[in-house]
C-alpha cells in the first residue's frame, strides 16, 4: 500500500480482503486465491498498490433508521488506522499568574471557569504512564473537578460567595484565600424544557472505541434522563455537515438512539460548517425561556474550512448571539486539539469536558446533568481589591486564560464565564502579608534620560478588611448585570475545613505539574498527605481517586 506512509484500510471476511484508500480504485482478493494466503501469513508486509481514481468524494453518509440484517455482518473487520501513528496534540501556551504588589495593582480580575476538561485530559495521561505536558495543565480546572460543600443561595441571587482564609501549604509565610461560588439548585423535575442539538464529528479521525464509539455511549446517557417536553436534533460533519435527525421529543427515546447507533466515522473535517448548521437549526426550534444548547463532541481536529483557533473565535462569537449556549466534550488522544475546545468553550456561552472513559460520562451527563446543561448565571466576573495596608503582594493561581482588565468588570459587553444549575466554582490566592520580607513583585531603576514626578504616597483608610470580592453576573434571559460585593477580614486562623486542606492539595499538585516558579516547597508527599486529611466529602470516590493519580505521577515524574 504506498501513500507516503498512510495505511490503507484493510477488510478481512468469509469472501477475501478488501483493500482500499480515500481517492483510489479498491483491490479485492478471493479467499481461495494464492495471493489470498500469502497475505493474510504476511499481512503486515503485505505491500499492495492500489491505482488513483479521479472520482469526486461524498465525504458524509447519512444512514436511515432501518436495522442491519444479521445476515449481512459476516467475518470481521480490522481496520489499520492513520490516527495511531499521530502525536500532533495542540495545547494553547500560557504565561503563569506573578506576584502583584498591591499598592501598585490593588486589582485582580477575571472571569470564572467552571470547565474540568484539564482533569480528564491529564489522569488520560497518567494512566497511560506518561507525564503530561505543562501546558495541558490548568490548575483551575483541576480545582473545579470536585464538589465542595459551598452554601447555597438564600435571596433571589442565583450565585453565593463564600471565603477561606488558612496558611498556604507550599509557602508557611504566606497566607492562602480561597473563593467559592455557588450557583442555585433546581431540581430536576422543575428544570426548563430543553431544546438540544447533538453536534458530532464523524471524520476519520473520529474513528474508533474511545472517540465515535464513546461519544454514542455517552449521549445514551443522556437520552435516558430526557423528558417528554425536551427535543433533540442531531447534525454530523466530517466533509460536510448535514441533519441526520430533526428536532424529536424526549419522549422518542429509542428513536434518537438508532439515529446515534448509525453513525459511522470517515473523511476530512469541516468542523466550521458543522457549527453553522447547528446553530441555525436550534434557532429554528428556539425554546423562548428553555435551555437551548448544542451539544459538540469532537476531538477538535478541523482540517477544512473555518479551523484555526482565531477564526474559530470569530464564527463562535457572532453564533452565542442567538441565546444558544454551547457544551463543548472533547475526545480521543493522540490528535487532540485542545487549544481548539477552550476557545469555543470560552467564547461560546458554555463549557469544556474531556470524556476519557464511560464513567466520566456518567458524571458529566448524569450526576452533574443541571450544572452541565442549565445555565442560571451567565458573564459572571470577580474582581478583587486588596488592602495595601494588610496585603504586600498577592498570586491568583490558575485563570490564565481568564484574565480581564480591570475596566472589563462594569463593560456588559464583555463576555466572561456561566454557571450552570448546582455549580461551584473555587479560586485560589497566594496573599503576602505587609511586613514578610519579600521582593518578587519586582521594581524599576530610576530612569535616566528622563524625570517622571514623584507619585503622592497614598492615604490608606486604616481598614481591617484584607480585601473586597465584587462579583458580576446577568440573569440568563438579560443583557445587564448586577452586582455582589463581600469585604473579607483574615482573623489569622490556622484551622481550616476539610474542603479548603483538599483543595489547597489540589492547587499544589497542578503547580507541581506545570513547574511553577512559586510552588515553594511542594512535593508529591505533601499533596498525598494533605488530600488524605480530606476524605470526609467522598461519596463518588473521585477524592481518592485523585490520590491514586498523585502517587502514580510520583513515580513517573523523574525531573
Amino acid at each position: 500500500m504506498k501513500s507516503k506512509g498512510m495505511k490503507a484500510m484493510m477488510v478481512l471476511s468469509v469472501a477475501g480482503m478488501l483493500f482500499a484508500y480515500v481517492g483510489c480504485s479498491t483491490k479485492q482478493i478471493n479467499a481461495k486465491s494464492e495471493e489470498m494466503e500469502i497475505a493474510v501469513e504476511e499481512v503486515v508486509m503485505a505491500d499492495m498498490v492500489l491505482q488513483s481514481e479521479n472520482l469526486s468524494l461524498s465525504e458524509v453518509s447519512v444512514m436511515g433508521y432501518g436495522r442491519a440484517d444479521k445476515k449481512m455482518i459476516t467475518g470481521s473487520v480490522m481496520s489499520i488506522h492513520p490516527i495511531q501513528e499521530m502525536e500532533t496534540e495542540e495545547y494553547s501556551a500560557k504565561t503563569e499568574n506573578q506576584f502583584k504588589s498591591a499598592a501598585e495593582t490593588p486589582l485582580s480580575t477575571f472571569s470564572i471557569d467552571v470547565d474540568a476538561a484539564s482533569y480528564g485530559n491529564m489522569r488520560r495521561f497518567i494512566n497511560q504512564g506518561q507525564m503530561p505536558p505543562a501546558d495541558a495543565i490548568r490548575t483551575e480546572e483541576l480545582i473545579n473537578y470536585f464538589s465542595y460543600d459551598y452554601a447555597n443561595p438564600t435571596d433571589n441571587s442565583p450565585v453565593k460567595i463564600s471565603t477561606e482564609i488558612g496558611e498556604c501549604s507550599w509557602n508557611v509565610a504566606h497566607r492562602l484565600l480561597r473563593i467559592g461560588i455557588k450557583a442555585k439548585e433546581i431540581a430536576d423535575d422543575k428544570l426548563p424544557a430543553s431544546n438540544l442539538v447533538f453536534l458530532v464529528d464523524v471524520s476519520g479521525s473520529m474513528f474508533g472505541p474511545t472517540r465515535l464509539d464513546l461519544v454514542k455511549s455517552s449521549l445514551k446517557l443522556l437520552i435516558n434522563n430526557l423528558r417528554e417536553q425536551d427535543r433533540v436534533a442531531i447534525v454530523v460533519y466530517a466533509g460536510s455537515a448535514g441533519e441526520v435527525l430533526p428536532s424529536t421529543s424526549g419522549s422518542d427515546k429509542q428513536k434518537i438512539r438508532e439515529a446515534l447507533n448509525n453513525l459511522s466515522a470517515g473523511g476530512s473535517t469541516a468542523g466550521g460548517e458543522g457549527i453553522r448548521l447547528a446553530y441555525k437549526i436550534a434557532q429554528k426550534n428556539f425554546i423562548k425561556n428553555g435551555n437551548n444548547r448544542i451539544i459538540l463532541c469532537t476531538d477538535g481536529d478541523f482540517n477544512l474550512g473555518v479551523s484555526s483557533p482565531k477564526d474559530l473565535e470569530k464564527l463562535i462569537e457572532k453564533e452565542r448571539q442567538s441565546g444558544v449556549f454551547l457544551t463543548v466534550l472533547g475526545y480521543g488522544m493522540g490528535n487532540y486539539k485542545d487549544n481548539r475546545m477552550q476557545t469555543l468553550a470560552e467564547k461560546g456561552n458554555g463549557n469544556h469536558a474531556y470524556i476519557d472513559n464511560l464513567q466520566e460520562a456518567n458524571k458529566i451527563l448524569v450526576s452533574e446533568f443541571g450544572g452541565t446543561l442549565y445555565t442560571v448565571a451567565k458573564d459572571v466576573k470577580l474582581q478583587i481589591e486588596f488592602n495595601p495596608e494588610l496585603v504586600q503582594a498577592y498570586r491568583l493561581i490558575g485563570y490564565e486564560s481568564r484574565l480581564l482588565k480591570d475596566e472589563d468588570f462594569n463593560n456588559d459587553v464583555k463576555d466572561a464565564g456561566d454557571m450552570g444549575a448546582g455549580h461551584n466554582v473555587t479560586a485560589f490566592y497566594e496573599i503576602v502579608p505587609t511586613g514578610i520580607p519579600f521582593n518578587a513583585a519586582g521594581s524599576i531603576d530610576p530612569l535616566k534620560y528622563q524625570q517622571t514626578e514623584k507619585k503622592k504616597k497614598p492615604v490608606y483608610t486604616g481598614s481591617n478588611e484584607l480585601l473586597t470580592i465584587k462579583l458580576r453576573y446577568k440573569k440568563p434571559d438579560e443583557n445587564s448585570s448586577r452586582k455582589i460585593e463581600l469585604a473579607v477580614r483574615d482573623d489569622k486562623q490556622n484551622k481550616v475545613s476539610s474542603d479548603f486542606r483538599f483543595a489547597a492539595a489540589v492547587a499544589m499538585f497542578g503547580q507541581i505539574l506545570t513547574r511553577s516558579d512559586w510552588k515553594g516547597n511542594a512535593d508529591y508527599d505533601k499533596v498525598i498527605a494533605l488530600a488524605k486529611t480530606a476524605l470526609d466529602n467522598d461519596e463518588q470516590g473521585y477524592r481518592r481517586e485523585f490520590i491514586r493519580l498523585a502517587e502514580t505521577t510520583k513515580g513517573l515524574d523523574k525531573e
